[in-house]
């Protein structure tokens, strides 16, 4: 019997528009020169990133409830649900989720899906609402849960409650929390320090509610300076459909310019900024001409 559970993120829509608005009065109030702040147009891009993801995870919700229930069904396994077990269910979702995450952001074909998330030079509420449209990418991560008998309903329930957590941490306007916060949880900290774009933050912090994840897999980095936000090669765009596909174009002029298909694959499957050794000895090569100082012929 498929589990009746609450639908989170609907019932949470009040609360995240109540929060956007009073964050907004809050920067306008008590400006932080030096925080990202808003600006109309990027926020309008998010909201609709957000309003699209809607519709595009319902089409692609129709294969992967097909897949789960399928890999349900085929299972011996059963999880009761339970309010203990649904606590558990929340911190393996979690566990997997930090996994899902970080494949997200070191395999660049994953990249192009989460990129989007990432392309935003502000950092506020409406940030967290700028959602890929391409999530079909999420799904093969959790498979060994609903191997282990987790039901794929449980299982929709804990992402949206891991969803709906990480919203108010898409903030400039809370500083650190008290140490044993920062030390367990995901916290607006940790997370600029996630959405930030220098070389010391990058691919750091993947946690969804606990950063205990990070701490225990090496990937944890705390703020220290303030974070500069976006990519490291921004897009000057607003239009969500840019927005929502720049990195699958990227994706498919690096495809069709390689010279290999070792280079093919590597251009798909390794690193977002990975190069080919040809490439890359081509790039230290011509950097270290453009910086060499030339040496006078001697006269004597």
């Amino acid at each position: 019997m498929e589990p009746n559970l609450p639908d989170v993120v609907l019932w949470s829509i009040p609360a995240f528009v109540l929060l956007t608005v009073v964050e907004m009065v809050s920067a306008r109030i008590h400006p932080d020169e030096d925080a990202a702040g808003y600006e109309t147009k990027d926020a309008v891009t998010s909201v609709t990133m957000g309003l699209g993801s809607l519709v595009f995870d319902l089409l692609w919700k129709v294969p992967i409830v097909a897949i789960y229930t399928a890999v349900y069904e085929l299972t011996p396994l059963r999880v009761p649900v339970l309010w203990w077990t649904i606590l558990l269910m929340l911190l393996a979702q979690d566990f997997f989720y930090y996994w899902s995450h970080r494949g997200h952001h070191v395999i660049r074909i994953l990249w192009a899906c989460h990129v989007v998330h990432h392309s935003s030079r502000k950092f506020n509420l409406t940030t967290a609402l700028r959602q890929p449209w391409t999530s079909l990418t999420v799904w093969p991560f959790y498979v060994p849960l609903i191997a282990c008998g987790v039901h794929p309903a449980a299982l929709a329930f804990c992402s949206s409650a891991n969803l709906v957590y990480q919203f108010w941490v898409h903030t400039e306007r809370i500083d650190k929390l008290p140490r044993p916060f920062e030390y367990v949880l995901n916290t607006p900290s940790h997370h600029r320090v996630h959405h930030a774009s220098q070389g010391g933050y990058l691919d750091r912090n993947f946690g969804g509610i606990l950063i205990l994840w990070d701490r225990l897999f090496g990937s944890f980095a705390a703020e220290t300076e303030r974070p500069v936000y976006g990519l490291t090669k921004n897009i000057a765009t607003y239009n969500p459909l840019r927005v929502a596909t720049h990195e699958y174009a990227a994706i498919a002029r690096d495809v069709r310019a390689a010279e290999s298909w070792g280079e093919r694959a590597g251009r798909i499957f390794r690193g977002p900024g990975w190069q080919p050794a040809s490439t890359a000895a081509s790039a230290t090569a011509s950097t270290t001409a453009s910086t060499t100082v030339p040496v006078p012929e001697s006269t004597g």
